[in-house]
């Protein structure tokens, strides 16, 4: 007699790293299951208080400039609708000023459509909290309850409870002017000349008009999107091109946004690339020195270079690692009440400030800090020397958890000792891609770059 297998149920999941993504019209970016979502959300929404008067619910919805946009906003401003949830279009705006502009409006959440770094063909759903923070794990998973095991039509609003959609043109505005706030008041960029990209993305608008009002000359790349074009060889994943811009117009400074605005990469007036951990060693001393860095801490990512530990710790700063993701990092610094903390991909969260990364405010304070010591972005940089450090992606088409994978664990503890305490190796699945990232640091490149094509050929093998 045979044994009877049993089937594992299928989990199904729409959430990763940084809220929902995927390719437009393919799981989970399909427009029936968007308008799902929207009604999750009002469903969510109308089960607590609101932060106005009365019982309605208002929930603000910005993009970026994907094509896919207009059908993704169009099915969850319909969804909400349905739940009785009214919305407000700011059209494309960058995350962060989602989040502030949701906050200010005293609206109960925030949602933005876009997909970050990635290319056009993919879109995704990030979603903030009336607080202006993005919503816990715990609401990620009530919303894809509700999703996959509830008939929502049965919670519809009463006839005429539906909610209303309308646009409003002055949420650019009032994101431009809490921008500026986080520059000294008693400064301006008066002579400074600008290289700035912003990705042909969500900042296309704002952005020129931040560092132009507070007086740069601002030779603008990467602000003529055609819905196909964001992040497509421009913008933080692609800084070079700042970095030939900045050399041809002798310009002081680039900064080079992704497609929604959250990170920045910096260049400087050599042409060289300033990344998300020398941003942070840069304001974090700046920050000790005028004793505004709480506890004397900064928090970044497992991804973050071990050079940024080595030269905070000479300057009596503690380094505080979290898993990779922006959000991991501000939950990490809210519990604390840390100021500074970020990525080395360029999400750099101001806390005082913003309530997720937000790239124009990180510029602006690097800006603030060459404008008050007086230096070059170029002096600034000297700070801090990166570890050797080898980062490979290897497409995947199945995931495991790591200690599945035959022969890893005992790879791994190889190189680990080949390592000998002189650097380190890391390895995870990416939350919006389907690869999984090694990292290896040490002072040999070649040897690092040898143990990281090792692990790359292994991890191909069984999961490729």
């Amino acid at each position: 007699m045979t044994k009877k297998q049993v089937t594992k149920p299928v989990v199904k999941k729409l959430f990763g790293t940084d809220g929902i993504r995927g390719t437009a019209n393919q799981f989970p970016i399909r427009a029936d299951l968007v308008q799902k979502v929207g009604q999750a959300m009002g469903y969510l929404l109308r089960k607590k208080p609101s932060r106005r008067i009365g019982s309605e619910r208002l929930v603000l919805i910005g993009k970026d400039t994907r094509l896919s946009g207009y059908m993704i906003e169009t099915a969850l401003a319909s969804g909400l609708n349905s739940m009785g949830v009214h919305v407000q279009l700011v059209g494309p705006l960058p995350t962060p000023g989602i989040g502030f502009v949701a906050r200010n409006m005293r609206a109960d959440a925030g949602i933005v459509i876009s997909a970050s770094h990635n290319a056009y063909h993919d879109n995704g759903i990030k979603i903030f909290g009336s607080d202006g923070y993005k919503i816990s794990d715990e609401m990620e998973k009530e919303i894809e309850r509700l999703v996959f095991e509830e008939d929502l039509n049965n919670y519809l609003a009463e006839v005429n409870s539906i909610g209303r959609t309308r646009r409003i043109d002055d949420a650019g505005g009032r994101y431009i002017v809490n921008v500026k706030n986080s520059f000294p008041i008693n400064s301006t960029l008066d002579g400074m000349r600008i290289v700035l990209d912003c990705a042909n993305g969500a900042a296309y608008k704002v952005a020129p008009q931040i560092f132009q009002e507070l007086g740069a000359e601002v030779i603008v790349l990467g602000n003529q999107p055609s819905g196909y074009n964001i992040n497509d060889k421009t913008g933080a994943l692609y800084p070079s091109k700042t970095c030939e811009a900045v050399k041809k117009y002798r310009a002081d400074v680039g900064i080079t946004l992704d497609g929604d605005a959250d990170r920045v990469i910096m260049v400087d007036e050599k042409g060289n690339i300033v990344n998300g951990d020398h941003i942070l060693a840069i304001c974090g001393f700046h920050l000790k020195k005028l004793g505004l860095l709480k506890d004397d801490t900064i928090v970044a990512t497992q991804m973050s270079n071990f050079g940024l530990d080595k030269i905070m710790k000479q300057f009596g700063i503690k380094v505080v690692r979290t898993d990779v993701g922006d959000k991991h990092v501000v939950e990490a610094m809210r519990k604390k009440q840390y100021t500074l903390g970020g990525e080395q991909s360029g999400h750099i969260i101001f806390l005082d400030h913003t309530t997720t990364g937000d790239g124009c405010v990180a510029a602006l304070n690097v800006l603030a800090v060459m404008a008050k010591e007086d230096k070059k972005l170029s002096e600034l940089n000297e700070i801090m020397e990166n570890v050797p450090q080898c980062l490979i992606n290897v497409k995947v088409r199945s995931r495991k958890t790591l200690e599945e994978i035959p022969g890893y664990k005992e790879l791994a503890k190889d190189i680990e000792k080949r390592l000998n305490g002189d650097g380190r190796l890391f390895v995870r699945f990416s939350g919006t891609e389907p690869v999984i990232r090694i990292l290896v640091e040490g002072p040999d490149k070649k040897l690092i770059s040898s143990y990281a094509e090792e692990l790359a050929n292994l991890l191909q093998r069984e999961l490729g």
